[in-house]
C-alpha cells in the first residue's frame, strides 16, 4: 500500500470517527487518534491535510454534493459512503495537487474495501460528475 493511499484510509477513518463526535475537530481527539495509528510523518502529514481540509470545507462540500447524488440525501446516505465522497470532494475542488482522475480511483478503491458492494460504482457515478462540474467551473471565466 502507497503512503497517500495509507493516508487517504486514516483520513477515512478519523471522518468517520468524528462523525460520532459533532463538537469537531480537536487537538486531544486528533492526538488521540494518532496515538492508536503510529504512522510516518510523511503519512500522517498528508493524512492531516485531508482531515483539516475536508472538515474547513464540509459545508462548501455538502451543498456541491446535496444536487449531485440522485434520489438521496446526505443524511440518508451510508455512513462511510458519506465521508468517501467528502474526502474525495475535498481533493477535487480544494486541492489542486492531486490530480482528478487520482482522486476518484482511490475514493473508489476506499468504497470497495470499506463499504457494501454497489459502493464503489456509486462513488465513481457522483465523482464524475463533481469532476466534469469542477473541470468547467475552472475553465469558465472570470466575471
Amino acid at each position: 500500500m502507497g503512503k497517500r493511499h495509507q493516508a487517504r484510509e486514516l483520513a477515512l477513518s478519523f471522518l468517520y470517527e468524528l462523525e460520532f463526535h459533532p463538537m469537531g475537530v480537536c487537538e486531544d481527539r486528533l492526538q488521540a487518534f494518532w496515538g492508536g495509528h503510529p504512522v510516518k510523518p510523511e503519512v500522517r502529514s498528508f493524512a492531516e491535510e485531508l482531515m483539516r481540509g475536508t472538515i474547513a470545507n464540509r459545508t462548501s462540500i455538502d451543498a456541491f454534493l446535496s444536487p449531485l447524488i440522485e434520489h438521496w440525501i446526505l443524511s440518508r446516505l451510508a455512513l462511510v459512503d458519506l465521508c468517501i465522497l467528502r474526502l474525495a470532494t475535498y481533493e477535487l475542488l480544494f486541492h489542486p495537487h492531486t490530480p482528478s482522475k487520482v482522486a476518484i480511483d482511490e475514493a473508489i478503491e476506499l468504497a470497495k474495501s470499506f463499504s457494501g458492494e454497489d459502493s464503489g460504482a456509486f462513488v465513481n457515478g457522483v465523482l464524475d460528475k463533481i469532476r466534469t462540474l469542477a473541470k468547467d467551473r475552472s475553465a469558465a471565466p472570470l466575471a
